[in-house]
């Protein structure tokens, strides 16, 4: 299987603060990675490195072959990469259905890469909140 996307070595910092320390890890074809850690361990960091978000000072990331190391993230989101936040960046007077096909139309994915068939596919519980608004689906 080929690899997808492939960290190498990453350091990066916030300000002086150094953060993540060589990390390194491999995500071949067909593959789920589940990055686990307690509170400040450096997994959000990890993802926003991986998608340019904050440039590492040293390492590499590839995807799909290409280095993308140090491109900007809207270049990686066109790539086909990108990130979900953990908390709610959702519309609340929006729709489900809205604050998805607006999460798509923002995010300038490519085309075909999904459709709301397919989000629902994947996430079936969505379908039964598809109608409301992102405020009365928000569970706190």
């Amino acid at each position: 299987m080929a690899d997808i996307l492939v960290v190498d070595k990453i350091n990066s910092y916030y300000g002086k603060s150094h953060i993540l320390f060589d990390v390194s890890l491999t995500v071949r074809e067909g593959e789920t990675l589940c990055l686990m850690g307690r509170n400040g361990a450096g997994k959000s960091t990890t993802f926003k490195t991986i998608v340019m978000d904050i440039v590492p000072k040293s390492g590499k990331v590839y995807f799909k072959g290409q280095d993308i190391t140090g491109i900007k993230p809207y270049k990686t989101a066109r790539l086909g990469l990108g990130l979900v936040p953990e908390d709610r960046r959702i519309f609340g007077p929006l729709t489900v259905n809205e604050n998805l096909i607006l999460g798509k139309t923002m995010g300038k994915t490519r085309k075909g890469i999904w459709n709301l068939d397919l989000v629902y596919e994947f996430f079936p519980v969505f379908k039964g909140f598809s109608v409301q608004t992102g405020r009365n689906t928000i569970r706190r």
